[in-house]
């Protein structure tokens, strides 16, 4: 019984890091790590957040999977982050369709400039192409998705510019709550909505994209200028990314100056 309760507490914190802050310490291993360590106990505390939290937040989901003409759940599912904009885009299909805009949520906390996340501390959300590392059940901001920052192309370009692998920060989030240090905070009920769908759904397949700006409809900012070289090939990419998605038939308003957020 003492070694069981031991086990829960570890697991307990270990659930419950987040990115309220990030940590300021060297890492002895990459800084997206693997998190909590995936088996029973983490399954069950996914479930009891998907039992308490599921049957409200199918309820706000389903409208709009139907007015979309997508299955809930989805066979796949898409998130588009939008720094400038404040926005998070929900994109999903049923197998066989392609991906198709389902509501939008707002960006309610985040930190930094326009431009990619360079070195543990800087404060930025990171810019580029993730995927879910795991779902957090105790973050410190009620749910969240944890995304697989630093990926292969942060890695490959800080070893470019000589920035040490180990000091790119991490423990990148989507979650609750109205404030945040290089995450995305977009509000408790959109992380309960997003929880529940990640658990409902094959989230293991699931894009994650980070963009300064909608490509679609904007331009980077007048005088923005680019903090490293390699800044335009990943934005090549993330253009290439978000022209392959159907554009919402009508932008919510946005109306955010550039720079700091």
């Amino acid at each position: 019984m003492v070694r069981r309760i031991a086990l829960i507490v570890v697991f307990a914190a270990a659930v419950a890091a987040g990115c309220g802050g990030e940590r300021s310490r060297p890492r002895p291993r990459p800084a997206s790590g693997p998190g909590p360590v995936a088996g029973p106990a983490l399954e069950a505390a996914i479930a009891l957040r998907v039992a308490e939290y599921g049957p409200a937040a199918r309820d706000r989901l389903r409208p709009s999977f139907a007015v979309a003409g997508v299955p809930y759940p989805p066979a796949r599912f898409l998130l588009l982050g939008l720094k400038r904009e404040r926005e998070l885009q929900l994109y999903a299909s049923g197998a066989g369709q392609p991906l198709r805009f389902i509501q939008s949520f707002r960006i309610a906390g985040a930190s930094g400039a326009l431009g990619p996340k360079l070195r543990e501390g800087d404060h930025q959300v990171p810019e580029g192409i993730y995927r879910i590392a795991y779902l957090n059940p105790r973050s410190i901001a009620h749910l969240s998705l944890a995304l697989t920052y630093p990926n292969d192309f942060d890695l490959a370009r800080a070893a470019e510019d000589g920035r040490d692998p180990l000091a790119l920060g991490g423990d990148i989030m989507i979650h609750g709550g109205g404030k945040s240090v290089g995450c995305l905070a977009i509000g408790d009920l959109a992380a309960e909505d997003l929880f529940v769908l990640a658990a409902d759904s094959d989230w293991h397949s699931a894009v994650i994209i980070i963009s300064p700006v909608d490509f679609r409809r904007a331009t980077l900012p007048f005088g923005y200028r680019a903090p490293v070289p390699w800044v335009d090939q990943l934005y090549t990419q993330l253009r290439t990314q978000m022209f392959s998605l159907p554009a919402p038939a009508r932008f919510p308003a946005t109306s955010v100056a550039a720079g700091a957020y």
